[in-house]
């Protein structure tokens, strides 16, 4: 049995916020109907074409889901989705703003006739005030709560590079379903979710700017690493690769001098005996780290940080995570199908067996259309109808 057998999740979604969300609800067993727009789909689909064919995006957030197609706008879709919403748990969306209320599927819309129906929204800036309307991409929100302006080296903002404010939201989102599924356990009352992008972001954020609170100047942008403790990000060995590692303490200071440094004297020398004097002198200890480990090889300087229980990491592309042995050592990874044969997929992190988790395919476009109306009641001949009307 898996933790959400039984639940039934309706999803009008595309990009990643969404979609990544309910990928999460149909990792826990959850049935997630997909409903994509009829010969076009999830506009996610057409990013590129990396996985054999398919978009990198696409098959990450979407593997274990049914896709119908549906015409939503079209008037005779209000009978499927009505149909569809009678045993519906969760609704989800991310359309365009005010797009889900305009077809009907606000949850002030729904609540009378579906009590039991939690519904999720998803947004750039949430369903109300002056920003509602605006339109958000991931970029547009990293820019709008602050992440940019801590990231990225003294000269140039950098984003990540992930879509990391359409995950906030998208986990936001999946935590609030759930939460919400446990308080209907108790009332059996449905609920309105609201998730913006920016709030996840700025949540995020917290950090950065509890740092430069009432004023205070915020932390520089400092590349790689880390903007208020040193030494904390990468540095070059004398094979050209690259390093990181970081300190926490005074205690890991001293060993860090000592052991790996083999200068046990900078450990109280004045310049460098607080976290924030080297933070201060960050260039000039840079140079002192740099030409020690000028002498090492990567894996040479990775040993002594390891002996000297320093934490650190080697600089992976992503051809290394691929194989990264600890991944390999703890079986990590399975495969799940698609419509371009199998494909490695990693277990969902907190899942320790594949047992305890639905593993289903990347669905084609369309894929599941048929016999979803099926299973609604209709007949052959409506469906054959209902394509010929390009309504599905």
């Amino acid at each position: 049995m898996k933790p959400l057998d039984g639940v039934k999740v309706i999803t009008l979604e595309h990009a990643i916020a969404a979609p990544f969300c309910t990928r999460q609800l149909a990792d826990l067993g959850a049935r997630v109907i997909k409903i994509e727009r009829p010969g076009v789909g999830d506009f996610a689909r057409a990013y590129d074409e990396r996985v054999h064919g398919m978009a990198s995006h696409f098959v990450w957030c979407n593997r274990s889901k049914e896709s119908l197609t549906l015409d939503v706008k079209a008037p005779q879709a209000n009978e499927i989705l009505e149909r569809l919403l009678e045993n519906t748990d969760v609704l989800v969306q991310n359309l365009a703003p005010g797009a889900a209320a305009r077809l009907g599927l606000s949850f002030e819309a729904l609540h009378e006739k579906y009590p039991r129906l939690i519904v999720c929204n998803i947004s750039g800036y949430g369903s109300d005030g002056s920003y509602r309307d605006k339109k958000a991409y991931d970029l547009l929100i990293q820019s709008e709560s602050g992440f940019l302006s801590i990231t990225g080296d003294p000269d140039s903002p950098a984003k990540a590079g992930c879509s990391i404010a359409d995950i906030a939201a998208g986990m936001y989102a999946y935590t609030n379903i759930l939460s919400a599924l446990l308080q209907r356990g108790k009332t059996g009352l449905g609920k309105d979710i609201d998730v913006s992008m920016l709030e996840s972001m700025v949540e995020w954020m917290s950090y950065p700017m509890y740092y430069a609170f009432e004023g205070a100047p915020p932390p520089p942008r400092a590349g790689a690493a880390h903007a208020t403790i040193y030494p904390y990000g990468p540095f070059p060995a004398g094979d050209a690769k690259t390093v990181l590692l970081g300190l926490q303490n005074e205690r890991e200071w001293a060993a860090f001098c000592s052991q790996v440094l083999l200068a046990p004297e900078l450990a109280t020398d004045p310049r460098f005996n607080s976290n924030s004097k080297r933070t201060a002198a960050r260039l000039e200890l840079r140079d002192i780290i740099v030409a020690a480990f000028r002498e090492l090889t990567s894996e040479e300087v990775i040993s002594r940080l390891d002996a000297a229980q320093i934490a650190n990491a080697r600089m992976n592309d992503m051809a290394d995570v691929w194989s990264h042995p600890q991944l390999q050592e703890r079986n990590r990874w399975v495969t799940v199908d698609s419509p371009a044969g199998q494909i490695p997929a990693l277990l969902p992190p907190g899942i320790s067996n594949a047992i305890d988790v639905r593993l289903g395919a990347v669905p084609a476009l369309g894929q599941h259309t048929d016999a979803l109306l099926s299973e609604l009641g209709f007949s052959t001949d409506a469906i054959r109808e209902l394509r010929e009307a390009a309504i599905v």
